[in-house]
């Protein structure tokens, strides 16, 4: 029987689900050198303005801050740099001709530790529009509105 894999979440990208609706959600690998994974183990990461696209018949991750890793000297790499994702071809062209057609983007919702291995969540999101914004405001408001109400009354 295999064992259950421990995830331990080092970073998630808290704005895009604020900025698009995430309609699904997919599991890559991603390609890192030594030091970057030390770093990621310290949780020196940043999501937040990062996204993905496909070069060449290939995923990559842009905009992904990987810190530096302190004891690293000369095998640090540039913390920008574009990382490349592991998926398999069929999933990569699904997802391109989605994004072509139709009008999504690829955006990473969070990074994490399963077992040894990182892992990026990559989500397929269509952009919201300022409304949209101010609806799921306007709900989440009301909804903590209702809790706090029902909290009062219990006492």
């Amino acid at each position: 029987m295999p064992e259950k894999l421990s995830t331990k979440t080092i970073a998630q990208n808290k704005k895009a689900h604020h900025d698009y609706f995430v309609e699904e959600s997919l599991e890559a690998g991603i390609e890192l050198v030594g030091t970057e994974v030390k770093s990621l183990r310290q949780g020196r990461a940043n999501l937040k303005d990062s996204w993905c696209s496909v070069v060449d018949g290939e995923m990559v991750l842009n905009g992904c801050h990987i810190g530096a890793y302190e004891h690293g000297n000369i095998f640090n790499r540039d913390p920008m740099r574009v990382r490349k994702l592991l998926l398999h071809k069929r999933e990569i062209n699904r997802l391109y001709g989605l994004v072509k057609q139709q009008g999504y983007s690829l955006i990473p919702l969070s990074l994490y530790f399963k077992g040894s291995r990182v892992k990026v969540q990559v989500g397929l999101c269509k952009g919201k529009k300022l409304y949209d914004k101010r609806a799921d405001m306007a709900k989440r408001d009301a909804q903590r509105d209702m809790e706090r109400a029902m909290k009062e009354r219990n006492r």
